[in-house]
């Protein structure tokens, strides 16, 4: 099953892109993330900024694609909740023979809501290491 998240990217250079995910009352996986008190899940709001973190990339890479290998100090802060919007954005950090590590953030109306750092491999590159 593949789903888009990234609702569309508002602003892009080489070094950082912007998207929003407008948060719909309509999305299956709310109904139970929290029955009577619904808001997105944590893991949803991460697979918005790696979503992001591959468009900004997405110039960069042929057929492979990019798969999460890192993830590094996530922090959580304001939820957000069906009606609202969540400002993406990501910024590559560095790059190097093996993939690519990036920063990112999403906030509501200048409340963040999650940051954190991770880093995107080609799937071919991550099936090669042996730490995996």
């Amino acid at each position: 099953m593949r789903f888009e998240l990234i609702d569309r990217v508002i602003d892009r250079d080489d070094q950082h892109l912007i998207a929003v995910k407008c948060v719909s009352s309509a999305e299956e996986y709310l109904a139970d993330h929290f029955p009577g008190f619904a808001v997105l899940p944590g893991v949803m709001m991460l697979e918005a900024m790696v979503q992001a973190g591959r468009a900004l990339l997405s110039d960069r890479m042929g057929d492979d694609p990019l798969v999460l290998t890192d993830v590094r100090n996530v922090r959580y802060g304001n939820m957000v909740r069906p009606g609202q919007c969540l400002t993406v954005r990501v910024k590559l950090r560095k790059q190097d023979a093996d993939g690519w590590d990036l920063e990112g953030s999403g906030s509501v109306e200048d409340q963040v809501a999650v940051q954190g750092r991770f880093r995107l491999t080609p799937l071919c590159a991550a099936m090669d290491r042996t730490d995996v």
